[in-house]
């Protein structure tokens, strides 16, 4: 009833909505100068007189809200009481086309900018109605849910300076070739569920005349979402010379096939934003994009497309860098899908039956630019490992709700196809409900980016020791819905180590000290993130902890029994590893121990200094290679440099004397024993006796050295053969006691060099 106190001077904002005013006026004096945002909505205001603002008259108000009130009356000059007035909105207020008219005279000279007129009674706005207008700077003009079903040819004329027109929520019948014309700066315009005639109770199809948008040059941004229309022609969006982003998101317009021709009217437009969602396209043409060099973002999900992607679809489309194919009926790729879009960084495929992508070479081998790959939902069974391999820039990859459980399989023919190979760049990883029991131990290699992986609702269990080593950067980490069982330490530690969230709710969780003691202790300690830990994270078994918090299991008897389960396990370990050593490598044990009780017990070296030998060598072969002796060792007697005296059983041995003993006598009489190893010698029918010459050869060289026996090879025989047939083994003698006779006919005096040298050198161990 009186002039605000001066506290009020100060304020910025008055909201006074709802509050059974009749008037407007709030006082009689200037004042609240610092205001901006006056609020008088949701009162009982029927006559805005033209006093009734002038408390305003040195205030630059940018909002004024009138909205929701009954008002029928604008006296003359009711709106030119206040200093400078930005924003009027006037929702809910029933204003008819006549009162609408008045309201904008009433505007008229003032520096009006936005007007809100959504939500009255303006079904036909007439080609008067908002002259007066013409004498303002407005630029945005909302007649949202205004049951708005016809528009006059010119209507818009006056508004010279408009560059938003949001025209939401109506049922335009039709659009005339004049029903924008005038708005030549036009930025932006929104018709979303507006184009349709309503006859009844149902919703017909508006028609767009050709031509109708030629006025809007400078538009940019075009809404069309849920409208129904008649179809696009060649000419539907002619003019729109400066168009960036056109949605048609649910509209219906008998899209049902894009063709080359279909947005032949956008040819001129900058477009770089379409989308063109929940239309009903059931086929995309060779060059249905080919108009759009700039498009940028092509969102085409959601719709009945079912057919084989050629790659000729998406032909011209020089500079795309998204496109969405998610939700549709059946899409097949192939090789060459994808080839005329390198520039794509997303691409989302999510439920669209790509069921097979064992593919070569991969449909993704041209995006190496890619950064997002959708594949979820798709029963994917079949992909091989070279799928992703060209795809070093990926950052986002899902592949939930997938049938790939069998690529990870050991049983798998060819082993486990390691499909995320060569993603070096990834960052997050879906892979859950894809019923995987199995992941190999190199199924993450490499991915030491990633920073998010799930794998929640799998059948998994026990997972391989060094599954997760190189997931040096995870932070979050889904293992929800498994059937983990134990929590292994070895396997698990490396990963918790820098993790920040944790999910592994909703597992059969096994409360034993062997199964769960170490996932307790980290528990109590960690400043990981684990929701729902208190009522998520519940025992199973045994008996007793059924139902229970894994919180509540208590781990301080399970000390001794870790530090026994350590010691056995230790045990164990070195029980097996013996056994197998002894398996393999036993002789060497034998042979060396044999050595080292004979140095103790007290046998010496025998060499020549001490003991004159009677013969350098004693030559063991078969019968069948006398030849080789005879041509290649029995020479060496006669040499003039270096003369040797060999022992050879069919000349050197007194006739009739006893076999046995001058085997025994002609091996003790010689410094060297050699053995001439052929399949010959170990085939020999008298193996038996070569063997009772190798005891007493090996005999010699446990009581002298390792040197005291040389093998010459005329063949390659395997050291398991040699050690059947002869119990001998290469690595019981030195390398300069092992020689093999050469292929080559030049290299045959090089071979007698290292013979003499073997033979020539001493029996003492050095």
């Amino acid at each position: 009833k009186n002039d605000p106190p001066p506290l009020f001077q100060r304020l910025s904002v008055l909201d006074i909505s709802r509050n059974t005013l009749t008037s407007a006026k709030l006082g009689s004096e200037q004042q609240l100068q610092n205001l901006w945002s006056l609020v008088l909505s949701a009162n009982k205001i029927k006559v805005l007189k033209k006093d009734d603002l002038s408390f305003l008259s040195n205030t630059f108000l940018k909002q004024l809200d009138l909205s929701l009130n009954p008002l029928n009356q604008f006296e003359p000059g009711c709106l030119h009481g206040v200093g400078t007035l930005g924003e009027l909105i006037m929702d809910n207020s029933s204003l008819s086309a006549n009162l609408t008219e008045r309201l904008c005279l009433e505007l008229s000279g003032t520096e009006i900018k936005s007007l809100s007129l959504s939500n009255n009674r303006l079904s036909k706005i007439l080609n008067i109605t908002f002259r007066g207008l013409q004498e303002t700077n407005l630029t945005t003009l909302i007649l949202s849910q205004n049951g708005l079903s016809e528009i006059e040819n010119g209507s818009f004329t006056w508004l010279h300076n408009l560059t938003h027109l949001i025209l939401e929520d109506n049922r335009i019948a039709h659009v005339k070739t004049g029903t924008f014309f005038g708005l030549s700066n036009l930025r932006y315009l929104s018709l979303k569920k507006s184009l349709r005639a309503k006859l009844g109770s149902k919703y017909e199809k508006a028609h767009i005349d050709d031509l109708s948008f030629q006025w809007l040059n400078l538009l940019e941004h075009l809404n069309m979402e849920e409208n129904i229309f008649s179809a696009i022609t060649t000419n539907t969006f002619i003019g729109l010379k400066s168009l960036m982003d056109l949605s048609l998101c649910h509209s219906s317009s008998d899209l049902k096939v894009i063709t080359n021709a279909t947005f032949s009217s956008l040819a001129m437009s900058p477009l770089a934003f379409l989308n063109l969602s929940s239309t009903g396209i059931s086929k995309l043409e060779s060059g249905a994009f080919n108009w759009f060099k700039v498009l940028k973002k092509l969102y085409i999900g959601f719709n009945e497309i079912s057919q084989t992607l050629s790659g000729y679809e998406f032909k011209g489309l020089d500079h795309i860098e998204e496109i969405y194919l998610s939700n549709n009926k059946r899409l097949t790729l192939t090789s060459f899908s994808f080839h005329y879009v390198p520039t794509l960084t997303i691409l989302m495929l999510g439920k669209t039956q790509v069921a097979n992508l064992n593919i070569n070479p991969s449909p993704f081998q041209p995006l190496q630019n890619l950064r997002i790959l959708d594949l979820s939902n798709n029963n994917l069974a079949k992909i091989n490992d070279d799928l992703f391999s060209a795809l070093k820039n990926l950052e986002i990859l899902k592949m939930q709700h997938n049938n790939l459980a069998r690529l990870w399989k050991h049983v798998n023919p060819g082993g486990p196809v390691l499909f995320l190979r060569g993603l070096q760049n990834l960052q997050v990883l879906r892979l859950d409900f894809n019923g995987f029991d199995e992941i190999p131990v190199n199924g993450f290699k490499g991915l030491s980016q990633l920073m998010d992986l799930n794998l929640g609702s799998n059948d998994l269990n026990v997972l391989p020791k060094g599954v997760f080593s190189d997931l040096t950067s995870l932070r979050t980490l889904e293992l929800q819905k498994n059937l983990i069982t134990f929590i292994d330490e070895e396997v698990f530690h490396p990963v918790f180590v820098n993790l920040a969230a944790l999910y592994m709710g909703f597992n059969p969780f096994d409360c034993t000290c062997e199964s769960i003691s170490w996932f307790v202790s980290w528990l109590n300690v960690t400043n990981t993130s684990i929701p729902g830990l208190e009522f998520q994270y519940i025992c199973n078994t045994p008996q007793k902890f059924y139902n229970t918090s894994v919180m509540l299991f208590d781990t301080s008897p399970c000390a001794p029994f870790i530090i026994l389960f350590k010691i056995s396990t230790s045990f164990i370990l070195i029980f097996l590893f013996a056994v197998v050593f002894i398996q393999f490598q036993g002789w060497r044990i034998e042979f060396y121990w044999n050595i080292a009780v004979n140095r103790v017990l007290g046998y010496k070296e025998i060499d020549r200094l001490e003991v004159q030998y009677q013969y350098d060598a004693y030559i063991i072969h078969a019968e069948k290679d006398i030849g080789w002796v005879n041509r290649n060792i029995v020479p060496l007697e006669e040499n003039d440099q270096t003369t040797f005296h060999f022992c050879l059983e069919e000349r050197d041995f007194e006739a009739g004397a006893c076999k046995l003993e001058a085997i025994v006598n002609g091996i003790r009489r010689s410094k060297k024993i050699v053995f001439v190893v052929t399949r010959k010698l170990l085939e020999d029918p008298w193996c038996k006796r070569s063997r009772f010459k190798v005891h007493h050869a090996v005999q010699q060289a446990i009581e002298q050295s390792h040197d005291s026996i040389i093998l010459v090879f005329l063949e390659d025989i395997p050291d398991y053969k040699l050690n059947h047939a002869l119990c001998l083994r290469r690595g019981m003698f030195k390398s300069r006691c092992i020689l093999s006779w050469p292929a080559q006919r030049e290299r045959v005096n090089a071979f007698h060099q290292k013979f003499k040298v073997a033979l020539g050198s001493s029996n003492r161990e050095h």
